[in-house]
């Protein structure tokens, strides 16, 4: 069996990677570790085909450990014994370098079982994950390591990686492969980030090209763009990149950006995740125009409800207006900020006896002073309002809610400002 080009073509030391330069460049912390020839114990992060693997087996080379790997989602405790029973023998006489990929997927005890190996140092760890490692790492081997974040590399820097996969094919063929630089550059845009995707994407438009005349092949453009169609985006439902989703779905609405926003929705719709595209604009309603635009609120949850109901791919229609309009609405937060407010003085236990004019008919103590309620009806006065308590005795003079600075709050404010400034003598 042929290993894949990614494998075939992987870099053998660090000046051959591309990408990553935030922690490979010249004077970056990784290169300075590889350099040192000590190497700690390590947790890469980040999506997949971005490096982690290949920096794994460059750093191996770079040490008289012996190199053990496993992977998370195959190993068990056994495999773990094993190379622990390998140390100070013949086969690994100066300790394990041990490669744990994919770690998320190790439970919690048989990440434990790595702990007191690392702690001697006879196990130096480098173990990989596509998952936030503060979520899925245990944390006695996440203090015993340092996390370096690997992030999806740009087009530009994997066009290079593509190139050197056409050149290395036609070499290993022996056959002319003519691919035109912008064959290369749709490659590198259509593979999401990911370095393993876009050499898959090289190999598969080489085997599918046919011979000319002459024997060579010609990738063309449409050709790429055909075996490229369907596969260019990556969108996990349980992952970090669906939190990053969504996030910068709701900022970008919050930010009056509707270009950015409706980028983001798309991302969510293509995904299939049509759930958290309509809770994320429902609450964004709610929480950022509020009552600058009360209106909004039924209006995204009338959208919502026909995106809903008719399903993909028709829902994006209601949900791109809703979205737009959310964007570009004026917005103010001072409803969620008054309740909030609020519900931390109950949280703290800020709060007294109900005033007695506000609470339920029934009959005072013999204790009472005054017996009565004394509710005052609003209706019964001018403008449907009249000067009472209504806040515990506790909280007499606290105030949750402020008005917002925009004219649906402000024309709010002039008019309660106006009633109750009235001589009521």
């Amino acid at each position: 069996m042929t290993a894949p080009l990614a494998d075939r073509l992987r870099p053998e030391t660090i000046n051959d990677m591309v990408g990553q330069r935030h922690l490979l460049g010249e004077g970056a912390p990784l290169r300075n570790i590889a350099q040192s020839g000590v190497l700690p114990n390590m947790v890469f992060y980040g999506p997949p085909g971005t490096g982690k693997t290949t920096l794994a087996r460059i750093l191996a080379k770079t040490t008289d450990l012996t190199l053990r790997k496993l992977n998370g989602t195959n190993a068990s405790t056994a495999d773990i014994k094993e190379i622990v029973g390998e140390i100070g023998t013949l086969a690994a006489p100066n300790g394990v370098l041990l490669y744990l990929d994919e770690i998320q997927y190790f439970n919690k005890k048989q990440q434990q079982s790595l702990l007191e190996y690392m702690e001697s140092g006879k196990i130096t760890l480098i173990a990989s994950t596509t998952e936030n490692p503060y979520f899925y790492v245990y944390n006695a081997v996440l203090s015993r390591s340092t996390v370096f974040e690997f992030k999806a590399l740009t087009a530009k820097e994997i066009e290079p990686a593509v190139r050197r996969g056409f050149a290395f094919l036609a070499n290993e063929q022996d056959v002319r492969i003519t691919a035109p630089d912008e064959v290369a550059a749709h490659i590198a845009q259509a593979c999401g980030g990911d370095v393993r995707r876009a050499l898959n994407f090289t190999e598969l438009s080489v085997l599918a090209a046919p011979r000319d005349e002459d024997g060579g092949k010609t990738v063309t453009l449409e050709a790429a763009a055909k075996l490229t169609g369907g596969n260019t985006f990556r969108y996990d439902k349980d992952g970090d990149e669906h939190y990053d989703v969504i996030s910068a779905f709701q900022k970008s609405m919050r930010g009056s950006d509707p270009d950015a926003a409706l980028h983001y929705l798309a991302r969510l719709l293509t995904g299939g995740d049509l759930p958290s595209a309509v809770r994320r604009l429902m609450v964004c309603a709610c929480e950022d125009v509020g009552l600058a635009y009360p209106q909004i609120i039924p209006i995204v949850k009338a959208a919502c409800d026909i995106a809903l109901s008719v399903g993909l791919p028709e829902a994006k229609i209601p949900l791109a207006d809703a979205v737009i309009l959310v964007a570009t609405s004026p917005k103010s937060n001072t409803g969620d900020m008054a309740i909030t407010a609020a519900m931390e003085d109950v949280q703290k236990g800020n709060y007294g006896r109900i005033p007695r004019c506000l609470q339920n008919k029934h009959f005072d103590g013999a204790d009472a002073a005054r017996p009565g309620q004394f509710y005052k009806y609003p209706h019964d006065f001018p403008h449907r309002w009249v000067e009472q308590q209504y806040m515990p005795d506790a909280l007499l003079g606290k105030q949750y809610y402020f008005y917002g600075d925009n004219r649906n709050e402000q024309a709010a404010k002039a008019y309660w400002d106006a009633i109750k400034s009235e001589d009521r003598s």
